[in-house]
């Protein structure tokens, strides 16, 4: 699925534990892996680089190093400067596949008022972003992480509500699923949900709805079925971020996968994105494709 993985880490989002996990991580087929850690500048009357810092850093990370399995390349960037910078020039740099992130659970006023490196990252990159829980991430035993590495994009539920947010990811999860290699663990299962919102199309009632999202969500099914991707189908009536959150908790799923339209933008402030939304909520990875630009 994807082959060149950037892996970014602050030290306090525990994604440095990873670096004992280049094997795990090479099994799904992973052949290039780049640790990064970014050092802000030394404030001073004139800022300067923190050369301390960016030593112990790589010391670090050099663990990852003598990880490396045969045929799977590791590289270690420790650099200077804003996050977001640093990470984009990275991942132009080595032609990463996928930006793998620490997201902390937060609300979209916090965000806005301090920030948010993944937020921003979406507006700026064509490259998609994987996040993880960094309060997950640090609870799990050696053994668990070591499974959790091998099966990243397993199992994806994948809400879909034929806006083009959501045709624009299946035909992607499409495109992914044809760079399958031999022997190594990539997509199983997709679990495709439609949540009806409440509400909406009053006119009709629940059997005529829920006909009407069949009849549209079925043939995208019987694509993914024909692209070699065993997928379930769901259906349920409610607010979306809500029900799929619900989906997410009641199903053996590894990843959340979606695009946005809107995600950033400033029409959230009046109407927060789902895909924005659901990666602020979610205690499930997320995988996010921005948008085509």
């Amino acid at each position: 699925m994807f082959q060149r993985v950037l892996i970014c880490t602050d030290f306090s989002d525990s994604l440095q534990r990873l670096v004992n996990f280049v094997p795990s991580l090479a099994a799904g087929g992973i052949s290039q892996i780049v640790f990064l850690h970014t050092v802000s500048l030394e404030e001073a009357p004139i800022p300067r680089v923190d050369t301390e810092r960016i030593d112990r850093a790589r010391d670090k990370l050099s663990v990852a190093c003598r990880q490396a399995p045969s045929g799977v390349e590791v590289k270690i960037e420790v650099q200077s400067g804003r996050a977001i910078d640093t990470i984009l020039r990275t991942a132009a740099t080595y032609e990463s596949d996928v930006i793998i992130l620490g997201t902390p659970s937060r609300n979209l006023l916090t965000e806005k008022l301090f920030g948010s490196t993944t937020m921003g990252l979406a507006q700026r990159t064509k490259i998609p972003l994987f996040t993880l829980r960094p309060q997950l991430i640090s609870t799990y035993t050696t053994e668990e992480l070591d499974l959790r590495c091998r099966h990243l994009f397993r199992n994806l539920l994948l809400p879909f509500d034929n806006s083009n947010a959501a045709k624009y990811t299946v035909e992607k999860i499409k495109q992914l699923s044809q760079k399958k290699l031999p022997s190594k663990e990539c997509i199983q299962e997709i679990l495709l949900c439609w949540v009806v919102e409440e509400g909406g199309r009053s006119e009709l009632s629940e059997t005529e709805q829920q006909t009407i999202v069949s009849q549209t969500i079925e043939p995208i099914q019987q694509s993914l079925n024909a692209a070699g991707l065993a997928t379930e189908l769901e259906v349920r009536r409610g607010n979306p971020i809500v029900e799929i959150l619900a989906v997410a908790q009641e199903s053996d799923i590894s990843a959340i996968v979606l695009s946005s339209d809107s995600l950033g933008k400033l029409l959230e402030w009046s109407a927060p994105s789902f895909a924005g939304e659901i990666m602020r909520r979610s205690w499930h990875s997320v995988l996010y494709f921005p948008p085509q630009k």
